[in-house]
């Protein structure tokens, strides 16, 4: 009886660590390529230590069959990544207001290692994901990150069939809107520099031969400062309200 019930605990475990672990591998925060892989292996084992017994009249019982078990795994992972993809890609909006921002600043080629995308980026969109991150962790936001992973075994039961057609009508409308938002925090900037290019093109017309973009680029990069130093504090707390509105969706408090 006693190796049954610890059979029964491991597997419930297992599986929970399964959907944690997957889902941990991709938050903001946690995931960055800056953490230890043994950190990120620690906190996924000590959540899902937690998080078992608030789970487990969710979970199903263990499966006669290696093929079973299997396949149950193998779906609470393909959950976990669907989680953490869609919270990634909610950061990425700031990904996107900093390439955009970039471009009307003349700085698009000013490059930089971005640390959440491990690879090199835009010096600003850099800047605001490191902000990002930093603003989601200083509002206490990746509670509700760890939240909405735990609420998330009343939508998605463990061996229930997975609602493929769901994942994919919300990835399709998280993305949209991904791109909308990003678009709406870099808006100030795309009216600035509307109005600074089209304020150089009447001068070109006016002394064709000065090079008025060459000349006014300093200009441009210093007014791109200007306004993100007066827009980068209602910037983030736009988006950070989007951003827990959305968690908030498979926190159950929506």
């Amino acid at each position: 009886m006693l190796n049954d019930l610890l059979t029964t605990d491991a597997f419930a475990f297992g599986l929970v660590f399964a959907r944690m672990g997957s889902t941990v591998m991709l938050l903001p925060g946690f995931a960055e390529s800056y953490v230890s892989p043994r950190i990120r292996l620690m906190f996924a084992l000590a959540l899902s230590l937690v998080v078992t017994p608030v789970v487990s009249i969710h979970l199903p019982p263990m499966p006669p069959s290696m093929v079973g078990a299997a396949v149950l795994v193998g779906g609470e992972v393909i959950i976990g990544v669907f989680m953490g993809g869609l919270v990634r890609m909610l950061m990425s909006a700031l990904h996107v207001a900093g390439v955009i921002i970039g471009f009307q600043a003349s700085l698009s080629n000013a490059t930089f290692f971005d640390p959440s995308n491990a690879q090199q980026g835009a010096l600003i969109a850099a800047f605001l994901n490191i902000v990002g991150v930093l603003m989601v962790f200083v509002t206490d936001l990746h509670h509700l990150m760890l939240m909405s992973i735990a609420d998330s075994y009343t939508l998605f039961k463990p061996g229930a069939p997975l609602p493929f057609g769901d994942f994919s009508q919300t990835l399709v409308r998280l993305l949209s809107e991904t791109f909308a938002l990003g678009l709406q925090l870099a808006s100030p900037f795309v009216v600035v520099g509307t109005v600074f290019y089209a304020g150089l093109g009447l001068l070109g017309r006016l002394m064709p031969q000065v090079q008025v973009f060459f000349i006014a680029m300093s200009l441009q990069i210093t007014l791109a400062f200007v306004v993100m130093a007066m827009t980068l504090s209602v910037t983030m707390f736009w988006f950070l309200g989007r951003f827990e509105e959305n968690l908030l969706l498979f926190a159950g408090q929506g």
